[in-house]
């Protein structure tokens, strides 16, 4: 396999020639279809033939159709070389004998098991193999008013314990809510906010044998967390819109959203604008705000953080080398252009090419973002902030990973079983123990 590494001008221009008498063409499914970032995704491509001689051809694949394409595909024996996908087909893919395994294994024991964040890789292993190339990925955060947090002496939101003092300190309807909870059942918007609140608990509802969690010890602190966090909100149907809305409108204390917000509480989108002042692009809520992923509480000290992290599979149909050469490339070369198509949501999973480098999470703080305005990440956020979010995927967890069992937690996840009874219990009508005890009453009837 030619390396694509860090060379000198004459090795690179030896290897280019080298390559361009075996040249291949490999095909690249990819669930970023928008036109600038299948843009930059070709200017990845070209780069990556000038260097090896190899072309790619990159097909765009929507990421609701990704299933059902690859699995079609697979029945044909018409896989593409590479596909880009996310957490939850990791292990189905891998079963179904899509994923070629042991390349992805060696691919990234080539660039350094140690060179990649934990958590997405902890994610992608099953039996002793990484199954998929980490990617990218983004991490759920709190995001809360530091400046109101210090002076009232407050410790960041990083357990149920401190949250909870939160809510009792800042809270004061309706000049200022202590949170904002999603409670609106139809959107995923609040299953990812229990899930993430529920990793914190240390609570999944599958077992490692695939049967329903019955201890509903640590269900029941997550749900008493989750009804305050709802008594300390507006009243009405709330989810992502409402708490982005009150935060950017200086009317909460905390809310959990993902990085994409981040540009926002810089100014820099004309569709979502800060309201705390007269000035849309003021700087100053950004400056006032602080961000927690990892949250922990009396079920799990150790805490947890609820990541989305995407990934580059080789398939079984591929032709391996060349799909291991393009796969390093985006990972190490290409790397600040792959982030660059999004970088509010594209978190570096590799921080350098070598063990303690942090290479290219500094390329990743100076990629530019917003959409009216444009700015790096570093001009609006201390170096601190950037460490911090970052450092979220490396603890970046999901139901069912640990265990083997994302398919049948993403089952659980989509039938929103928790979303209705929670918020019936929200509304007075289901205690704490009664909607405990009806959840997994219900998530046993769903498998």
């Amino acid at each position: 396999m030619t390396l694509i590494k860090s060379m000198s001008t004459g090795l690179l221009l030896s290897t280019a020639l080298v390559a361009a008498a075996h040249a291949d063409s490999i095909r690249f499914w990819t669930m970023e279809i928008q036109p600038e970032r299948m843009a930059v995704q070709e200017e990845i491509a070209k780069k990556f033939e000038a260097m090896t001689g190899h072309s790619v051809e990159i097909i765009p694949v929507e990421e609701s159709d990704i299933q059902t394409r690859a699995t079609a595909a697979f029945a044909a024996g018409d896989l593409p070389d590479v596909l880009n996908h996310t957490v939850q087909h990791l292990l189905p893919y891998a079963e179904a004998g899509i994923l070629d395994t042991a390349a992805a294994t060696e691919v990234v024991e080539n660039l350094g098991v140690d060179t990649f964040a934990s958590g997405p890789v902890r994610m992608a292993m099953a039996d002793g193999e990484i199954v998929s190339v980490p990617s990218d990925g983004w991490t759920q955060m709190v995001v809360y008013r530091k400046d109101l947090f210090e002076a009232a002496g407050l410790e960041a939101p990083t357990s149920f314990d401190n949250i909870s003092a939160a809510i009792d300190a800042l809270h004061n309807p309706s000049e200022q809510y202590g949170f904002v909870a999603a409670t609106k059942i139809d959107e995923g918007y609040m299953m990812q906010m229990i899930e993430h609140l529920s990793l914190a608990a240390g609570y999944s509802p599958v077992n490692a044998d695939g049967s329903i969690n019955e201890d509903t010890t640590q269900l029941v602190e997550l749900l008493n967390m989750y009804k305050k966090l709802v008594e300390a909100s507006p009243e009405g149907d709330l989810y992502w819109s409402q708490s982005r809305e009150l935060y950017l409108d200086g009317k909460a204390a905390m809310i959990i959203w993902s990085p994409s917000i981040l540009d926002e509480l810089g100014g820099l989108r004309d569709s979502a604008p800060v309201t705390i002042n007269d000035d849309p692009t003021s700087k100053e809520l950004a400056a006032n705000t602080g961000f927690a992923t990892l949250i922990s509480s009396a079920g799990n000290p150790d805490g947890a953080a609820w990541a989305d992290v995407r990934y580059l599979g080789i398939t079984n149909d591929a032709n391996t080398e060349v799909a291991q050469e393009f796969v390093e490339f985006v990972v190490s070369e290409g790397y600040g252009q792959w982030l660059s198509q999004a970088p509010e949501g594209k978190f570096p999973v590799r921080k350098g090419p070598e063990a303690g480098s942090t290479e290219y999470e500094a390329t990743w703080a100076g990629l530019d973002v917003g959409v009216d305005r444009k700015a790096p990440l570093g001009d609006i956020y201390p170096q601190q902030v950037i460490d911090d979010i970052v450092a979220g995927l490396s603890v970046g967890d999901r139901w069912g990973v640990s265990t083997g069992q994302l398919a049948t937690a993403s089952k659980l996840v989509n039938s929103q079983i928790m979303s209705r009874v929670i918020r019936e219990m929200t509304d007075g009508d289901l205690t704490v123990e009664e909607a405990a005890q009806k959840i997994v009453d219900e998530h046993k009837s769903a498998l």
